[in-house]
């Protein structure tokens, strides 16, 4: 039996999903959101919440338009799901400091084209900025705007408000196909039923290809392990966001910091390991001796959504009329989460989107249908 009371189902429950979700309800949509787990206890939980990739200028233009729509939508984002819920997911800006960069062309040229504010740092301007950080540093860059969430908050705050929002939320639902007929989609199929929309958006994050193999579309989208850590210190002890030889690290507001992280293809396993933890320490060490004596206090992984350069797959598959993705951030997607959400709607609603919506076109938009 189909059950057909919604004009969107949503397959995901990641911050991707759940903002969706958001906004379309916002929009006048009625919406059903499937998660196949516990809702945002995959890689939006999982990561260091962090509004700014960590290196930006080393990413397509296309990541760095999401990411400038995001990061001006956190602070009243945040707010509203204060206001909505009472759960704070913390919005501050901390600041991203690169440690041993130097401002060369490239940069400037990024910074200019972006309008983003940059400060070049001696050695003394360093250790001035954080007394914490190690004393070999020789300079860096201070992005002094960058600003960062407590993500699995955030994903609380999202799951509390949506059902206020009328949408209907299912947990521990996995979808096991998506249903099609002639290059129209009718809606999914479930182990608690099925249902029935004229449109579905697949946000499934690194889950995301294999909702789509049953309709022979490839999507170019696989797991990355990403394992953390975390210590406990005192609060104010570490003032930035810091990142130093590709590893970095979070203070947030309570003391805790966070350090990360790990890049491993591994499958769909999102498993702990002690060499990681071992050089996720000593990495941290390097950047803030102060932490080198201290104990993990915690431990964990979560699997990342790749695509090939970082650009996400947002809009509807050209040969089949009402699926859409929403998928492939990699490590951006909480700060590219409402931009991508906004887009996604504006793509569906036929309105102007925040940003072009061409370079988020799937490349296995024409699929081969059984």
């Amino acid at each position: 039996m189909t059950t057909t009371d919604t004009d969107c189902i949503v397959v995901g429950g990641g911050l991707v999903g759940m903002l969706s979700a958001r906004r379309l309800a916002q929009s006048g949509l009625s919406v059903r959101l499937l998660e196949r787990g516990s809702l945002c206890r995959e890689a939006s939980w999982a990561g260091g919440g962090i509004l700014s990739p960590l290196v930006p200028w080393q990413y397509p233009d296309a990541v760095s338009a999401l990411v400038t729509v995001s990061q001006g939508c956190y602070p009243q984002l945040v707010a509203e799901l204060l206001d909505e819920t009472g759960i704070d997911a913390q919005w501050v800006r901390s600041g991203l400091l690169l440690l041993d960069f130097e401002a060369g062309p490239d940069i400037r040229e990024w910074v200019r084209r972006h309008h983003v504010v940059l400060e070049v740092l001696d050695r003394d301007a360093v250790l001035a900025a954080d007394g914490a950080l190690a004393s070999d540093v020789e300079r860096a860059l201070l992005l002094p705007d960058v600003a960062q969430v407590r993500n699995p908050r955030l994903g609380q705050a999202l799951a509390g408000a949506l059902p206020a929002q009328g949408v209907v939320v299912q947990e521990h639902c996995p979808v096991t196909s998506i249903r099609v007929q002639q290059g129209v989609v009718q809606g999914v199929d479930t182990p608690q039923g099925s249902y029935g929309a004229e449109r579905v958006v697949v946000a499934g994050g690194a889950w995301s290809a294999g909702l789509l193999a049953g309709l022979d579309v490839d999507l170019p989208v696989s797991p990355v392990r990403g394992q953390m850590i975390q210590f406990e210190t005192p609060p104010g002890l570490l003032r930035h966001i810091v990142l130093r030889d590709g590893y970095y690290l979070i203070p947030r507001r309570d003391g805790l910091v966070l350090a990360g992280s790990t890049l491993e293809h591994c499958g769909f396993n999102n498993d702990t390991t002690a060499a990681a933890r071992e050089l996720l320490h000593s990495r941290a060490g390097d950047i803030a001796p102060m932490l080198a004596g201290r104990p993990v206090v915690r431990h964990w992984a979560g699997l990342r959504p790749a695509s090939p350069d970082g650009v996400p797959f947002i809009g509807e598959l050209s040969e089949i009329k009402g699926l859409y993705l929403n998928t492939g951030h990699y490590r951006n997607g909480v700060v590219t989460a409402p931009a991508s959400a906004q887009l996604l709607v504006d793509s569906m609603l036929g309105r102007t989107g925040v940003a072009d919506m061409a370079p988020y076109q799937p490349p296995c938009a024409v699929p081969v249908l059984r």
